[in-house]
């Protein structure tokens, strides 16, 4: 199966290898925005989730480090020593007073942002072993980003004043190699609990199930920044193992886009091309639609053409098969009638 990813500026380099089952996210073809993200709720809200105590032993299976520790994004220093690691069971919370006490239950969709949905408390894709203090002095802030710390934790996350525009109160920063992780982690709450959150509350962050724009755009900048490895694919396939649902924003990181950003505009010479640009990697396929499009010209990474496309009727919706394509990187470029164009990078894996 060929794998299709979309880039403005930064380019995706993850390959998701994963253990979903044959036909998983069928019926996702051909969709974005709201509709792409109805089909992936009705997908993935058929779960069946552990106790909130049986979460202690679920750990074991999701985020155990190659060495036998918890796998605490709180403390944990990739590539590098963590200050301290917590042993499941003998530090399991309990009390603390400080950091490396204990680890305990981080809701990275917080429960007061949910008035503590049941079925949300639960649910192992945002629920996460974690450094109880850290957890504590987190609160249910939402994240964010940090010009100047009011404290930082020992491995390097920090509370403060939100430098993002859009919000100014308090954050929680946490470091750069686990901010994707947690994108995807509140990207999965929002989709998955989509239309079931009529007792759910406004945060800072979020209105119901939904993520406000200010934040989202965070996100989806964290999304790419801190693409998916395999910590989350591993543990995206655990908790499936248990929960019997899957994080999406893991499997094909390019959903995310196609839901929260799926036009791509530029301005070229006055003229502005509003192209509508997704990918159905089931079948290898680029689907092209928008308005008063001529034709989509797509080069190899030496500048080759490799394919020309007339899309004059777009509007009715316009299909790229890639089957064919070596892997490697190319450029699409779409064409209008008044002579803008738009310029995609696209992957082929």
């Amino acid at each position: 199966m060929k794998k299709l990813y979309f880039i403005l500026i930064l380019i995706i380099t993850a390959v998701t290898l994963n253990a979903q089952p044959q036909g998983y996210y069928d019926g996702t073809e051909g969709l974005t925005g709201n509709a792409l993200k109805t089909k992936l709720h009705a997908i993935i809200k058929n779960d069946d989730h552990v106790s909130y105590s049986g979460l202690w032993s679920a750990y074991q299976q999701t985020d155990k480090k190659p060495n036998g520790k918890v796998w605490d994004i709180y403390s944990d220093v990739p590539n590098g020593t963590p200050p301290y690691q917590f042993t499941f069971g003998s530090d399991q919370c309990g009390n603390y007073s400080g950091e490396g006490d204990c680890y305990n239950r981080e809701h990275l969709w917080a429960q007061s942002w949910t008035n503590d949905d049941s079925k949300h408390k639960t649910d192992l894709h945002h629920v996460y072993p974690t450094d109880g203090y850290v957890n504590n002095r987190r609160g249910n802030y939402a994240f964010g980003e940090v010009n100047n710390a009011s404290w930082t934790s020992r491995n390097g996350g920090k509370l403060g004043n939100n430098s993002v525009s859009g919000y100014n109160g308090t954050v929680f920063e946490p470091i750069d190699e686990y901010k994707g992780d947690i994108a995807r982690a509140l990207m999965y709450v929002s989709v998955r609990y989509y239309q079931e959150d009529n007792s759910w509350s406004t945060s800072d962050m979020t209105n119901k199930s939904v993520i406000k724009d200010w934040a989202m755009s965070m996100l989806l900048r964290w999304h790419e920044e801190d693409p998916v490895d395999d910590k989350e694919i591993n543990r995206n396939n655990a908790v499936y193992n248990i929960q019997r649902n899957r994080n999406p924003f893991v499997d094909y990181p390019e959903f995310a886009n196609m839901i929260w950003d799926p036009y791509w505009s530029v301005d070229e010479n006055e003229y502005t091309v509003l192209v509508n640009v997704w990918p159905n990697p089931a079948t290898s396929t680029i689907y092209v639609k928008g308005e008063n499009l001529e034709a989509v010209y797509m080069y190899n990474s030496i500048g080759q053409l490799v394919l020309t496309l007339d899309v004059t009727n777009a509007d009715e919706q316009s299909s790229i098969d890639v089957c064919g394509f070596n892997s490697g990187i190319y450029f699409m470029n779409v064409v209008s009638q008044n002579g803008g164009s738009v310029l995609k990078k696209v992957i082929v894996q």
